[in-house]
């Protein structure tokens, strides 16, 4: 399927034991494009994966922490949490918040406490909400000294990609791009009438619409996008959009060179 709305996809704590966060995903080749909605005043204890991981705010206010940074995060800020590093995101008191959660595939979506060490291999989601209603899960010993997690020297993780997706209209095409170590995220502000001709797609790529719409085009498919509608691109396929009610904001993931190497190894290319 090219064309998404997270709506259709079911929601579901993925790690039970870390997080109240309801998350809807998208299953690419090399990235897992999700969809994350918190009550007031839940969320995540502090925890860490070995995975590259990206917060981006939709709706509502957070408090989240990475590393030993503290931040009350709003809709537009992105929050990029390399492998191992310490993180949490709690909806504020005032109300519901939503975020697309951006993760790749060399760790599944469960991590670990940041008390606790990392199993040896990746949790499986199904596996833990089954031992987790059995009441065995997590059950690991904390070892002291044991975490893999990290604190220190992980830098400014805040990223402002736009004061409001309702701001007034840009005069050019503007893109914002935080690039991680195996996530490449940007954001895009572009005037109505801006126009990307079709082409060969070099990576798997998501986009995701805040505001406006979009006439696009991938593998011969063409439909309009506007609001939380989510284009799936997969690598080798043609692609195009045309901005038709502007200005159009939005979001576009794809995994660097170096996951797409580690991905193809591991189940070829």
């Amino acid at each position: 399927m090219t064309f998404h709305r997270f709506e259709n996809y079911e929601a579901r704590t993925r790690a039970v034991h870390l997080s109240t966060g309801q998350t809807r995903k998208i299953v690419g080749k090399y990235v897992y494009f999700g969809h994350v909605g918190k009550a007031p005043g839940t969320g995540s204890v502090l925890h860490y994966h070995p995975n590259d991981f990206m917060v981006f705010v939709l709706t509502g206010k957070a408090n989240a922490i990475c590393g030993k940074d503290r931040r009350v995060i709003t809709p537009g800020t992105l929050m990029h949490v390399p492998p191992c590093a310490r993180h949490s995101v709690k909806a504020s008191e005032e109300g519901f918040m939503t975020y697309l959660a951006i993760k790749e595939p060399t760790w599944s979506m469960v991590g670990s406490a940041a008390d606790e060490p990392l199993p040896d291999a990746a949790p499986v989601e199904e596996d833990v909400w089954k031992t987790h209603a059995e009441g065995k899960w997590p059950g690991r010993d904390k070892s002291e000294g044991e975490s893999q997690v990290v604190i220190e020297g992980i830098g400014n993780a805040f990223y402002q990609m736009i004061d409001s997706f309702d701001a007034p209209a840009v005069s050019a095409q503007s893109v914002r791009r935080v690039i991680g170590p195996h996530i490449d995220f940007s954001f895009y502000d572009l005037p109505k009438g801006y126009e990307e001709p079709l082409r060969t797609a070099e990576h798997e790529r998501f986009i995701y619409m805040v505001h406006g719409g979009i006439e696009a085009g991938v593998g011969g498919q063409i439909q309009t996008c506007g609001p939380d509608d989510v284009i799936e691109i997969p690598r080798d396929s043609e692609v195009g959009f045309k901005v038709i009610e502007g200005p159009a904001r939005f979001v576009s993931v794809q995994p660097t060179p170096k996951l797409e190497a580690w991905v193809d190894s591991q189940i070829g290319s």
